[in-house]
Formats: structure tokens, C-alpha cells, sequence
């Protein structure tokens, strides 16, 4: 069973890319789920620290890419819009080269919060970051006429 109140198709999400950090660090989301949002980051040099790894704030940025948009797609995008609260990640493997994938799941969809698991993989499937974002639920701010 489905948790999503406002799906949007890959299409919609990677078209969201522009004039976000997504374009600069090439994530791209790249399956959707029951239950789950998932997406891919290159490990080159946007996305290395000096010492050649994987730097943990590029980690963190895709884990709350991922989180973030799963959230806002289980709620009433008409009337309400997802904020991060607090993130959090233990960076448990180094990665050189290639791309990640991370895969967010929620933990707890409320009405007024929502926690999300995110677990970062490198291409041989080893975990290399887990991620936890809480989210704030909040009215959609409306526009002036």
C-alpha cells in the first residue's frame, strides 16, 4: 500500500533539479517506491573533500534531498509543505570514486512531524552513511494575488 498523498513522477522531480543544490552535485532521483524515495550522487570533484573521499556534508545533502522530498509527497501539497528540522549521519565507510545511492524511508509520518531513515550505499551495496531527518509540517505559505 502506498504512503504517498502527492506523488510526483522521477520526471517531475529531476525537472525540480534547476537552481537547486541537486544541479550542482548531480543528484538524481531515480526510483520511487511504496514506501521509499531513492537517488544517486557522482563521487568526483563536486562532491570529494581534500583528502579524496567522499565529504560528509555532500552525504548529508543528498540524504536530505531524499528525506525532504519523500515528506512533502506524503502530505497535501496543496495545504501543507515539509521543512527540515534536524539532520543527523554516521558516516560509516569512505568512498573514492564511482556514486552512491540513497534510499529513504519514513520511520513516522505525523501530522505535524515526520522522520526519515536514510541509508547510503556504494555500488557494491556496502552502507556507507545512515541518516536520520526530521521534518516540521507546516501550512503552505500562500502567495499574494
Amino acid at each position: 500500500m502506498s504512503i504517498w498523498r502527492t506523488l510526483l513522477s522521477l520526471e517531475a522531480l529531476n525537472a525540480g533539479a534547476g537552481g537547486t543544490l541537486m544541479q550542482p552535485l548531480g543528484i538524481v532521483f531515480t526510483e520511487i517506491g511504496e514506501d521509499f524515495v531513492r537517488g544517486t550522487m557522482p563521487v568526483d570533484e563536486r562532491t570529494r573533500q581534500p583528502y579524496g573521499l567522499l565529504h560528509g556534508g555532500a552525504s548529508v545533502a543528498l540524504a536530505e534531498t531524499l528525506g525532504s522530498m519523500g515528506a512533502n509527497m506524503c502530505v497535501d501539497a496543496a495545504r501543507y509543505l515539509c521543512v527540515g528540522q534536524e539532520i543527523n549521519a554516521n558516516h560509516l565507510k569512505s568512498v573514492r570514486s564511482g556514486s552512491v545511492t540513497g534510499t529513504a524511508r519514513p520511520l513516522h509520518v505525523g501530522s505535524r512531524s515526520q522522520v526519515w531513515g536514510i541509508d547510503i550505499v556504494d555500488p557494491s551495496g556496502a552502507l556507507i552513511c545512515v541518516s536520520r531527518l526530521t521534518v516540521a509540517v507546516i501550512p503552505r505559505p500562500q502567495t499574494p494575488p
